[in-house]
């Protein structure tokens, strides 16, 4: 699944929301969209155990009862993990920065621990990407907070290979994990003789003094033990209903939802 574009991702995910009979809001207009948004996808040829969407509902359902159907729809490799009401302020603010796990094959832990001191010990270290709009050149020291060697990846695997851990701010543009690794090529001379393996773990909120990432539905925990979502008073806000007594285009609700896609 590593290898699924965003837009497979997306495609698999709403054709699971028709399997699953979940009452998915759309947009009005010439042609209806669901009402569907992502943030922070992870990029095509990487896991992913922390990717988020946000999807308002045309009626309220329990979020465990959403993500049992969510799930149990969804293709082998693609896990929805967990779902909450929706609380204020955006996703997106919320995905501040993503931890990071790089397998590098055939590389000692030694040179990988001197290349990430050679690294971090860097003001700049630039490296340029093909984007949309060309070739473009820019700094990836400045979104790297931390850069940790794991003391077991040898004996894990038991031959030669450095594992990584990351944590990059999220900036504009984003730097990718491939982005260091190509940075600590340029900078510190390490070049792993065969693909690396990367894994996002996660990504939230970042505490600024410790570099760890905070969980984004933290923020939701108050609302989604309150349950369903506080009702209009009668009159107040009443919107047409279809033959089965459901609400039409009138969202209700909005729920997070945390799956493995990529994984």
């Amino acid at each position: 699944m590593r290898f699924a574009s965003h837009r497979d991702i997306a495609r698999a995910l709403e054709r699971a929301i028709r399997r699953a009979g979940v009452p998915v809001a759309f947009s009005a207009g010439f042609t209806p969209h669901p009402k569907i948004s992502y943030a922070g996808a992870a990029p095509t040829g990487v896991a992913s155990l922390a990717e988020y969407f946000e999807f308002t509902l045309a009626e309220y359902l329990d979020p465990g009862l959403v993500r049992d159907r969510l799930d149990n729809a969804m293709p082998d490799g693609i896990d929805v993990v967990e779902v909450v009401v929706a609380g204020s302020g955006g996703l997106a603010d919320r995905l501040e920065a993503s931890e990071w796990r790089v397998e590098m094959p055939g590389v000692a832990p030694d040179d990988a621990r001197e290349a990430a001191a050679v690294y971090l010990a860097a003001e700049t270290v630039e490296v340029e990407r093909l984007t949309k709009k060309g070739r473009r050149r820019f700094d990836t020291r400045e979104a790297v907070l931390r850069m940790e060697v794991e003391e077991c990846a040898a004996a894990e695997k038991n031959e030669t290979y450095a594992i990584l851990r990351l944590v990059v701010r999220h900036m504009t543009p984003a730097v990718r994990p491939d982005d260091v690794v190509t940075g600590l090529r340029q900078k510190a001379g390490l070049a792993p003789p065969s693909s690396t393996v990367m894994t996002r773990l996660a990504q939230g909120p970042l505490d600024e003094a410790s570099g760890a990432i905070a969980d984004p539905f933290a923020a939701n925990d108050e609302t989604a033990q309150n349950g369903e979502p506080e009702r209009a008073a009668p009159g107040e806000g009443e919107v047409p209903a279809d033959q089965a007594g459901r609400a039409e285009e009138a969202p209700r609700s909005s729920l997070l939802t945390r799956d493995s896609g990529h994984a």
